[in-house]
């Protein structure tokens, strides 16, 4: 039996105990799951040896099972003020999925603390989150894809494959794929898609706000025993993939002291010139992505390595040079 199957299993069963106030037999579990109740009964056993508040009454001569329901049969779960600004701090930060099942879950997670404090805690919260707070940043609208969030979250927790129409930026063209979806990733305020792509027969990267529609199958998949997300995404200076290249890069004293004080790549090395001048070493996966890093510190970085990217840096400035040259050009014929 896989692996992947099992916890598949499994998570609709919590699903559906979750849903039903009365309980289910291991017959109607096994009806809704379309196995042998002799599996339902494994599943049971492994969710309640895992933790899983899970019970069984007899009714009828019939056993059911349910998921206990956490705010009655347990004592409710205390949290610290600084634990309860920690999740709000959270919230303010995903405003970007607001509309979404990531933000709509906090939310009304945060809304359960809130009726269980006393009125001066609540009123001491309200003040300080004017203090603590996330900040307004460039971000993207993800309501209009909370549907097809939601969807894509249940494909990759049931394993089963999808049908998608996707955009490409770059090609500006749609195309329909069929994907095995592995992951949902959040990068620099950008939800992305990280699955099997049969139509390119390799791992693929979508960026979630360019799906304009998913339908998620009835076909199982099962994610490679061999494959290891982590390790395929460690090279990446952000999200996209390549073939592995060391960088160096000399960021002028102007701007080293900004560069110095963040981790931007795990392989990422620093040395320090005499004049302040800092450089900066690391192996990312292809040079596409970390030129976009490298132009937005404008004459403040020098590319030294590799020559590629430092053509690609080239063709860019002189681009640009040309562009405010003509806007000068054109001031002086005024």
């Amino acid at each position: 039996m896989a692996r992947g199957d099992q916890l598949s299993r499994q998570w609709k069963i919590i699903h559906l105990l979750s849903k039903s106030n009365a309980g289910k037999t291991a017959a109607q579990l096994a009806e809704s799951l379309e196995c042998t109740p002799r599996t339902v009964y494994r599943d049971l056993e492994a969710l309640q040896a895992g933790g899983f508040p899970i019970t069984t009454e007899t009714r009828d001569n019939h056993s059911y099972w349910q998921m206990l329901n956490p705010g009655r049969q347990e004592p409710p779960m205390a949290f610290s003020i600084p634990e309860r600004m920690a999740l709000y701090f959270g919230k303010e930060m995903l405003k970007t999925y607001r509309g979404t099942i990531f933000f709509d879950a906090i939310e009304s997670l945060l809304s359960k603390i809130n009726a269980t404090l006393p009125s001066a805690y609540r009123d001491y919260l309200d003040r300080i989150q004017h203090r603590v707070n996330a900040g307004p940043s460039p971000r993207k609208d993800y309501t209009r894809f909370a549907a097809i969030i939601a969807e894509l979250n249940r494909a990759i927790i049931e394993e089963k494959q999808i049908r998608i129409v996707y955009f490409s930026m770059g090609r500006q063209k749609q195309s329909r794929r069929t994907v095995h979806p592995f992951q949902l990733r959040h990068v620099e305020d950008t939800l992305y898609l990280i699955g099997w792509c049969t139509l390119r027969s390799g791992i693929r990267t979508f960026a979630v706000d360019r799906i304009q529609s998913v339908d998620v199958t009835d076909k199982p998949f099962q994610m490679p025993e061999a494959f290891d997300l982590k390790a395929f995404l460690q090279d990446s200076f952000g999200i996209y993939q390549g073939p592995p290249v060391t960088v160096k890069i000399r960021f002028l004293p102007s701007v080293a002291g900004y560069v110095r004080e963040r981790i931007w790549h795990p392989s990422q090395q620093f040395s320090e010139e005499r004049d302040g001048a800092l450089i900066f070493t690391a192996t990312v996966a292809g040079i596409e992505e970390i030129s976009h890093w490298v132009l937005r510190w404008g004459s403040g970085a020098q590319v030294l390595e590799p020559q590629a990217l430092r053509r690609l840096i080239g063709r860019h400035a002189a681009k640009m040079a040309d562009f405010y040259r003509k806007d000068t050009d054109d001031q002086r014929n005024k």
